[in-house]
């Protein structure tokens, strides 16, 4: 059971927001698809109702919480050249990806997002905020003069991101650290 927090009424209260966040995040990696909104709200120590005040779904609220977890675990360092720069975000990212409860998770949200709407309008916000943690990167090399201006950077981003929901959702290959400093080698050209 979640600590206490204030009771707030019908008003939507923050404390309870995290908790059900920290509970999802947690849940879906240890339940995967199985996770239903009635165990979020145990996990949490919320009634259902508050749950639906924040999100129009279940696959909503799982997306909103793998994406804060996605953004804890690979923030986009600046490390002063492309090369350090790929290789960091792309070793944190497929890493946090290849743990057996975010494989497991990310299964999960796509299966959520295939067939709920609010669910996919939330997987399209938090897949446009990873591309655009991937793009910064992109266009800081471009600045440095060590990425062409004519690059095509949305496709590269697309082989990042292709590259890791590929392995996450087929499953034939990890996704390593060596994975990850052979593919950023390949992208920084």
């Amino acid at each position: 059971m979640a600590s206490e927090r204030p009771h707030t009424g019908r008003r939507r209260n923050e404390a309870a927001r995290e908790a059900i966040l920290d509970a999802a995040v947690d849940l879906l990696g240890r339940s995967g698809p199985a996770v239903t909104i009635g165990m979020i709200a145990e996990a949490a120590g919320v009634g259902k109702q508050t749950i639906y005040r924040w999100w129009p779904s279940k696959g909503a609220v799982l997306l909103e919480a793998m994406s804060r977890r996605a953004a804890d675990t690979a923030p986009g360092t600046d490390t002063g050249t492309l090369a350090g720069d790929l290789t960091a975000f792309l070793t944190d990212t497929f890493l946090g990806a290849a743990e057996e409860s975010a494989r497991a998770a990310l299964r999960a949200v796509m299966a959520e997002a295939l067939r709920d709407e609010p669910a996919a309008e939330v997987l399209a916000e938090f897949t446009a905020r990873r591309r655009g943690a991937l793009r910064e990167i992109l266009e800081r090399g471009q600045a440095r003069g060590e990425l062409p201006r004519d690059a095509d950077l949305e496709l590269m981003i697309d082989q990042a991101y292709g590259l890791l929901w590929y392995r996450v959702l087929i499953g034939h290959a990890p996704l390593t650290r060596e994975v990850a400093r052979s593919l950023a080698r390949t992208l920084a050209g």
